[in-house]
């Protein structure tokens, strides 16, 4: 088997470099870019497995960029940011990164969060379609229409509402979701995932303060409630 390559984006040749030696010990192929703009070259020509993108670049900056990759690939996306701020957070999730890791970061964190993200990639689609006249989704097509209208959701927010629907009607836990949705390296980050939820509800819910399709299971999780008129069709369903 061909070991994933991952492509470094950083405009520090220190950092480049350590990760670098670290991603190559552990048997990854690495490419790296200096900027968002030879990152999107690289991109176009080499079709990495996954991307670790500062958010912090002179000209291009990591949102910019990352904007820019998610507009034709579903690349595995991990920011790197010396931002902590949950604003900050949101707006690198927003713009499409499946994930983030804040600087300083300890090497296995990182690898495990790359393990976590590869894992995505590598597990089976869900061939289950959600069909109703204000909410629609075919997971299989990757497609979301929300009143007739289509929604472009983030990777990260796709396969959370893939993970919400299989369960429909029944609540899951907060550790449930991040191990399926982020991979069984993940049991703690809460906030991750409400930062996803929140989202996720703003772009499928009319009313996102008083959800009716991701409710709030308190002290639990979440659970995913079908529309009225809506069904379920499709395999993968638990």
């Amino acid at each position: 088997m061909n070991p994933a390559t991952i492509l470094i984006v950083d405009d520090e040749p220190q950092i480049r470099r350590v990760i670098r030696t670290t991603l190559t010990a552990q048997g990854y192929a690495v490419m790296e870019a200096a900027d968002g703009q030879a990152a999107l070259e690289l991109i176009r020509g080499e079709r990495p497995a996954l991307v670790l993108l500062d958010m912090n670049m002179p000209v291009m900056d990591g949102l910019e960029t990352c904007r820019e990759i998610r507009s034709g690939s579903d690349v595995p996306i991990i920011m790197l940011t010396v931002r902590s701020a949950e604003k900050d957070k949101v707006r690198a999730l927003d713009a499409g990164a499946d994930d983030y890791v804040v600087k300083p970061f300890g090497i296995q964190e990182l690898l495990a969060r790359i393990r976590a993200a590869l894992r995505r990639v590598s597990s089976g689609e869900v061939s289950v379609v959600v069909a109703g006249k204000e909410l629609s989704v075919d997971f299989e097509k990757r497609l979301v229409l929300v009143s007739g209208k289509l929604v472009h959701l983030t990777p990260k927010e796709f396969d959370l509402l893939r993970e919400l629907v299989r369960h429909h009607g029944k609540p899951i836990s907060h550790r449930r979701l991040l191990q399926a949705v982020w991979g069984p390296d993940y049991g703690d980050g809460a906030e991750t995932l409400r930062v996803v939820i929140n989202q996720l509800r703003k772009k499928i819910e009319s009313d996102p303060g008083n959800p009716q399709y991701i409710q709030t299971e308190p002290w639990v999780g979440y659970r995913f409630v079908l529309p009225s008129d809506a069904r379920i069709t499709g395999t993968g369903q638990n």
